[in-house]
Order: structure tokens, then sequence, then C-alpha cells
């Protein structure tokens, strides 16, 4: 037996299924498989979002000031790019020179061993008189300008 709906549902009596179907209309009619299910079987279908080629996994924690994160965060913010990309972008286009050389650093002990003697050469000249020790300042002094000019002769 079958259900019928009272008029008010605006069905005439008939009972129908979801989508406007309703048996009197699939009664004739067999139903058919989808035509594409032969194309998928052979190929296989990938979801989601693509793999990307390089990931990056490794991450780098650096400690700032207020400061400096401001100022990173404007320099970025100008750029239009994210901090991180900021800084990625840095990091492949810096370029940061060393300290100092071994070279320059000999000079400096060098110099500073010079300035020591001198310092001490100053304080022996209060205490026995400037005329004595004038020739050993003057040779001391022309080694000093030569060490900076050594030093300073090639600009980084």
């Amino acid at each position: 037996m079958q259900k019928t709906l009272p008029p008010a549902f605006g069905d005439g009596g008939r009972a129908s299924a979801p989508g406007g179907r309703n048996r009197q209309n699939l009664e004739g009619t067999a139903m058919k498989a989808p035509a594409k299910k032969e194309e998928n079987a052979t190929k296989k279908r990938t979801r989601g979002r693509p793999k990307k080629a390089v990931t990056r996994s490794i991450s780098l924690v650096v400690r700032l000031t207020p400061t400096e994160r401001l100022l990173i965060a404007g320099k970025a913010r100008e750029a239009g790019i994210r901090i991180s990309d900021w800084f990625r972008r840095s990091a492949r286009s810096a370029t940061v020179a060393p300290r100092l050389s071994r070279e320059d650093a000999s000079h400096l002990r060098t110099l500073s061993g010079m300035a020591n003697n001198l310092n001490q050469l100053t304080k022996l000249a209060h205490t026995l008189g400037l005329v004595s020790l004038l020739a050993d300042l003057r040779t001391l002094l022309g080694m000093v300008e030569k060490l900076m000019e050594r030093i300073t002769g090639y600009d980084r």
C-alpha cells in the first residue's frame, strides 16, 4: 500500500522522493552506471595540496632586543614581505667581513705592545728627563706609524 500525503503539501496526494523523483517516474527506467567510471579507473586521482619540491623543516632561533625586532619588522614592512622572508633574503645577499684577519690581529697585538712600551717610556721620561729618551720615542713613533699604515692601507 502506497502512503499518501494530504493535499495541503502541494503534491496532489502522490508520494515523492527527494529531488522531484517519484515512484512512477522511476518504474520504467533502469539505473545507469556513471560513464566516467572507466576513465577514473585508469587515472589515479591525488587529493589535497601538491607536495612542495623544497620544504623548510629546520628552524633557527634568534634572540633580539625589542629595538632590533622593531627595526627588522619595519624593514620587512617597507619591503612588503614577512619577517622570515626578509631574514632569508638578507642571509642570501649579505656579505659579512671577518672581524680581524690573522695578519690584522698580529699587527694589533704588536701595536698594543708598542703602546704599552710608549706608556712606560713616557713615565720614565717624566721621572728622569725628556732629553735622554727622545731618540727612543722617535723610533717607536715611526714603528707605530708604519703599523698604522699597514693596517689601514687596505680598506674592507
